[in-house]
């Protein structure tokens, strides 16, 4: 069923603004029950109860919302199932939320039907694998929200269908820190749209429904979003050469992370795309022919944003140098290079930040911002 015609269309859909003019901290934490508001129960199915799809998961269910989380990491799940899923706020206050988990082998066994699913697994591979372990059990009328890092929402649309294929981009900080256990790094945003960019009631539904987490917006523009965000995330992938802070690194190595990001919006004129600003990032100052001074303004912007978040280091860093794995930032550069070169476009700067993390991965090379000023010799001579 197609969402986009049934029924007369609200009015109330909180457009997205210029990041500059929007409110993006956290409001306030008290439940809509606490509050007193009416809230309307729709089930949810969270694929991947990470950073970001623990964090939703465990905001819906406090605000009254029945979730089924879904994960592979045997360990998390036990430790849901046992104790809850429990948030953990910068200021150190934790807070935990009731809710079933499986594994996809213990959910085979109970038959389930999904309606509204929030799929937060990490890279291409695994989006494609979850999709397909999905597409039989969800409902004829089901959709699927891809709340992840990266362009996966064509793969999730070839397993289950364009119609039944929702964009959402999110930006927040946070991190799996034990088994059970989310760090909450600080304040983001929130937007969600249909692909296509017309108005749905089930998009409105759905910002309705995430604004238990904070702030959620309806866009005409999800893919404008998720394009200016690959250029801070190819920044962000490039801070975890160095085992330092995101914003000083960014800040002491303007230079590259600017041609990192120029790398990415050439391939985003290709397609082409609309970009959006979102937090304290302004995609346009890091485009083909921005001023100087728009692009120094950009970074002022950007630092002072980053130094003011409670995470000092990125998910790209804590994949390497945490869990000693390899990260799915590296495949999303390799795969903007590759997407480069369909279009004739040259991504030097991506490709060679690409080989340098596969060499942290593998541990033939170390975190050092030697690493940095290697790429930066390389890429800006």
């Amino acid at each position: 069923m197609d969402h986009r015609d049934d029924g007369p269309r609200r009015r109330r859909r909180e457009r997205w603004q210029p990041a500059a003019s929007v409110a993006l901290g956290r409001r306030d934490r008290g439940t809509d029950r606490e509050r007193g508001a009416v809230v309307t129960v729709r089930a949810y199915t969270v694929i991947g109860g990470g950073a970001i799809g623990g964090t939703l998961a465990s905001a819906l269910v406090t605000a009254g919302h029945p979730v089924v989380v879904v994960d592979v990491d045997d360990d998390h799940v036990a430790s849901i199932s046992r104790n809850g899923l429990v948030i953990r706020s910068p200021d150190g206050t934790e807070r935990g939320a009731r809710l079933s988990a499986y594994t996809p082998a213990q959910a085979d066994g109970l038959e389930l039907r999904f309606e509204r699913v929030l799929l937060a697994v990490k890279g291409p591979g695994a989006t494609a694998q979850a999709a397909d372990w999905l597409a039989p059990r969800l409902a004829p009328d089901g959709f699927v929200v891809s709340v992840q890092n990266g362009l996966h929402e064509p793969v999730i649309a070839a397993r289950v269908g364009q119609e039944r294929t929702v964009g959402a981009f999110v930006d927040f900080f946070a991190d799996v820190t034990e088994p059970g256990v989310i760090a909450d790094g600080g304040a983001g945003s929130l937007v969600v749209g249909e692909l296509d960019g017309t108005p749905s009631v089930r998009v409105d539904t759905l910002a309705e429904d995430l604004s238990a987490w904070g702030p959620a917006a309806v866009t005409d523009n999800v893919m404008g979003f998720l394009w200016s965000k690959l250029g801070f995330g190819a920044m962000l992938a490039a801070t975890a050469l160095a085992d330092a802070p995101m914003a000083d690194l960014i800040d002491r190595h303007r230079d590259v992370m600017a041609r990192l990001a120029r790398d990415v919006y050439r391939v985003a004129a290709t397609v082409p795309v609309r970009l959006e600003p979102f937090d304290g990032y302004q995609p346009h100052a890091f485009v083909d022919g921005a001023e100087p001074d728009v692009r120094a303004a950009g970074f002022d912007r950007l630092v002072t944003w980053l130094a003011g978040q409670s995470k000092t280091r990125s998910g790209v860093w804590r994949d390497i140098a945490v869990r000693r794995r390899p990260s799915e930032a590296t495949d999303r550069q390799e795969e903007l290079v590759a997407m480069g070169e369909r279009a004739g476009v040259a991504t030097p700067h991506l490709a060679l930040l690409a080989s340098t993390l596969r060499q942290l991965e593998s541990g033939d090379r170390a975190m050092s911002e030697d690493n940095l000023r290697i790429l930066e010799d390389a890429t800006c001579s």
